[in-house]
């Protein structure tokens, strides 16, 4: 056979530990001694041992779990470590009405992202990898939420993301810059924290983009007896916007919802009364079937604009239990994921200075984890929008010569 003289050589050379002077075979990979002391040796090393140095990639399942491979920092205590994108876990969900273990969610969506590996994110649809831009993205950890006292919960969300959105980013751009910060939850309620900071941070309210299949803007007293109704009940995941609206938190009449299919309180149309005070427009998950992806994406903004300061607000349970199974409160007959993602890819020009993922828990997803990934893939197109938006508007002067929003 072929090669077989130069195998049936190579096999003798091993037992009989000759030295033999032929080419170099496949299993010639001979072991170097450890390098001296040096800076030679310390480029050397960082060159065969630190991923994404050089030309030695990752592998998505090596490494510490951290969201698509990036750098971990502990943001909130590390204050001289500037970014321009933060992602910061918030494992909160104690303010549930259906199915707890969202709390799990940031360590399922980071585990999830392991194939997005900075070398390997080039983002083709929209021609960048946001990894490698001029950002600095770094994972933040998570915020040590209280899992006994829901008011210390809102007060730990709230101071964190507080601190982590007043700093100066790494990338100074426009008169007024501040960092992004993509939460994963955690269930939807830390919405209202990360509200409450942007209210401080941007001076006023700003729009929110909702994606859920819920409206989330009940009147909290809905979901208690009169006879057991206590404050702390009211900070839940299906009130978060009731309260952020009689805070002064939300644009009223600049807001939307997306996704919508549920099903509401009573024998009327009340809750839907209560929306309309609150100045949300509402977009059906039976709204696809006529106005398709694009109409979705006119219909938002048209009504948020390119300018206005939003909040990007995604529910999992927005998408198809069929398709993401792995949440709180699940609801037959929703979008598929492919149909979020396009949406999500076509509002980049929306001013979003904030975003979350919410709801996704672990322990009723599918053993492919498809809820994760999908969430992972919505960080990784909510990221490029970001990192998109800012280098369009900085390539055109945009930034130079238009009223700052604290964009990237």
């Amino acid at each position: 056979m072929p090669g077989q003289g130069i195998l049936t050589e190579e096999l003798r050379c091993i037992d009989s530990t000759c030295s033999c002077a032929h080419a170099a075979s496949f299993y010639d990979n001979p072991e170097q001694d450890s390098l001296p002391p040096g800076p030679d040796a310390a480029e050397e090393l960082h060159r065969k041992w630190d991923t994404d140095v050089g030309d030695t990639p990752p592998w998505g399942f090596s490494g510490l779990s951290t969201f698509a491979h990036l750098k971990h920092v502990r943001c909130l205590s590390e204050r001289d470590v500037p970014f321009d994108i933060g992602v910061i876990g918030a494992p909160f969900d104690t303010a549930v009405t259906y199915r707890p273990g969202a709390r799990f969610g940031p360590r399922a969506i980071r585990a999830a992202s392991a194939r997005q590996t900075p070398s390997f994110a080039f983002n083709h649809r929209r021609g960048l990898n946001p990894y490698l831009s001029s950002y600095t993205i770094l994972d933040c950890g998570d915020i040590p939420v209280s899992p006994f006292d829901n008011a210390l919960a809102l007060r730990q969300m709230s101071e964190a993301f507080l601190e982590l959105g007043s700093r100066t980013p790494a990338l100074l751009q426009g008169n007024k810059p501040k960092p992004k910060l993509l939460t994963l939850g955690g269930d939807h309620s830390v919405a209202l924290p990360a509200l409450r900071a942007l209210n401080k941070v941007h001076g006023g309210p700003v729009a929110v983009l909702h994606f859920d299949s819920h409206l989330d803007t009940w009147n909290p007293a809905k979901y208690t007896s009169s006879a057991w109704e206590s404050a702390q009940s009211h900070f839940n995941h299906g009130s978060m916007f009731w309260i952020a609206s009689n805070e002064g938190l939300i644009l009223n009449g600049s807001s939307a919802h997306a996704g919508l299919r549920t099903r509401l309180t009573g024998n009327s149309w009340k809750d839907y009364h209560d929306d309309d005070r609150q100045g949300f427009l509402r977009i059906s998950s039976d709204d696809i079937d006529d106005m398709g992806t694009k109409g979705i994406i006119d219909a938002i903004i048209e009504r948020i604009g390119v300018e206005t300061p939003t909040y990007l607000s995604i529910d999992i349970d927005v998408i198809d239990p069929g398709l993401c199974p792995g949440t709180g409160t699940p609801e037959p007959g929703g979008w598929t994921s492919r149909e979020l993602i396009r949406i999500i890819r076509g509002l980049e020009d929306l001013n979003v200075v904030g975003a979350d993922i919410v709801e996704v828990a672990p322990a009723y997803d599918g053993i492919g984890e498809q809820t994760a990934l999908t969430a992972a893939q919505l960080g990784f197109e909510i990221m490029t929008n970001w990192v998109g938006r800012g280098l369009s508007r900085m390539e055109s002067g945009t930034e130079a010569t238009t009223e700052p929003k604290d964009e990237l």
